[in-house]
């Protein structure tokens, strides 16, 4: 394993390896592994990309291209030539996909939490911010710093998505290295649509997206449907970008689906005999 990279693994079984978005590390999907605890089946590889957590930045450009090459080459060296399933948020869905062209023939299946879809922020279709619930008397006893952090892109402002937000977003925005991200922000774009080079990918899939997510929005990814044909596509009301942190139990009930599915599908092929 290369020095200089952090890594979380829990569990044995499968791979399923999670990648982060942009400005966060990989306690942000740290908060789903309940998810795929329970069965026994996975062994979950939480990963900080470059610049990120506790893993050291790229020493090059380290634009979305330059990651994008490392993480296919960091699960190359992980699973080698087995198969595994992603799990990615954001950013990391637009990674994620290009893994899926790099490495069709490995990857099982694949989960998207709010994903970028489009690059270019200025290019994608957005709902206004809006706050459906805030509590005051929480947003009172932050520090100044949390607040804007938590007030900025939270669209539940309760205590109880504070404590989500605190626990598994906050770390990782501190832990960020501002001159990594400032490298990436200049090199924000893949050199090929995932998509253009397989066209359809063929494992269970699902896609979720927050229905106030003014960061990458819901209608972007729907225009992915047809490259998934088993893919499932849901939008949750009252969640924005972190959907998962905001409405969790509809979040987890439809991931714990999602990971049956694609196991079931797994040992089954692992069986057949013809």
């Amino acid at each position: 394993m290369r020095v200089g990279v952090n890594l979380v693994r829990r569990g044995s079984g499968v791979p399923l390896i999670a990648v982060h978005g942009n400005g966060v590390d990989h306690r942000l999907l740290l908060a789903l592994d309940d998810c795929f605890a329970g069965d026994g089946d996975w062994e979950r590889i939480y990963l900080d990309l470059p610049g990120f957590g506790e893993t050291a930045p790229l020493d090059d450009v380290g634009g979305l291209p330059e990651l994008a090459q490392w993480l296919v080459e960091m699960i190359r060296e992980l699973v080698e030539e087995g198969p595994f399933a992603l799990l990615a948020n954001s950013m990391g869905g637009l990674l994620a996909r290009h893994v899926v062209a790099a490495l069709p023939d490995q990857v099982m299946g694949l989960a998207l939490i709010a994903p970028a879809v489009e690059p270019d922020a200025a290019l994608r279709r957005l709902p206004k911010f809006e706050v459906l619930e805030c509590d005051a008397g929480v947003l009172d006893a932050l520090t100044p710093a949390d607040r804007e952090e938590f007030a900025g892109i939270a669209v539940r402002q309760d205590d109880e998505s504070w404590k989500a937000f605190r626990d598994h977003a906050l770390p990782g925005i501190r832990a960020a290295d501002q001159a990594a991200m400032d490298r990436l922000s200049r090199r924000y774009f893949l050199e090929e649509r995932p998509e253009d080079v397989f066209n359809q990918f063929d494992g269970p899939t699902v896609i979720i997206t927050g229905r106030q997510d003014h960061v990458v929005g819901f209608e972007d990814q729907f225009t992915l449907l047809m490259h998934y044909p088993r893919a499932s596509y849901v939008v949750i009301d009252g969640a924005g970008h972190n959907v998962h942190l905001e409405r969790p139990a509809v979040v987890e009930a439809t991931l714990r689906d999602w990971a049956q599915d694609l196991m079931r599908q797994h040992k089954g092929s692992s069986t057949h005999t013809v």
